[in-house]
């Protein structure tokens, strides 16, 4: 079409409904894709914090794990200890017996 052949209202009417049709579809199209994108934010959102939660989650694991591990140690060095004195209790006794018989021996020898 050349710029100096006018064109009839019937074709200029029609060229803006198809103008305004599309504008309209366009218009829709920006409004879906700006929820979608909404969403797809909002989504983002809750895996960081998600992501944030479960970061927490682990160090806090790793925290309980250090403390169960010392108290781990803590009560096998009680345990010893209970251990350790019965041992001494049981030998100072056993020390004391057999003193006891060695000097019953020696007195019956005469020494």
């Amino acid at each position: 079409m050349a710029m100096d052949t006018p064109i009839t209202r019937a074709e200029h009417e029609e060229f803006r409904r198809t103008v305004e049709a599309r504008l309209s579809s366009l218009h829709d199209e920006d409004v879906r894709l700006s929820k979608r994108l909404t969403d797809v934010e909002e989504d983002n959102a809750q895996i960081n914090a998600l992501t944030l939660s479960v970061q927490k989650l682990t160090d806090n694991i790793e925290h309980m794990r250090q403390l169960q591990e010392d108290e781990g140690k803590r009560l096998s060095a009680i345990e010893g200890r209970d251990g350790e004195m019965w041992r001494k209790v049981l030998s100072y006794t056993l020390t004391a017996v057999i003193s006891i018989v060695i000097g019953y021996i020696f007195s019956m020898i005469g020494f």
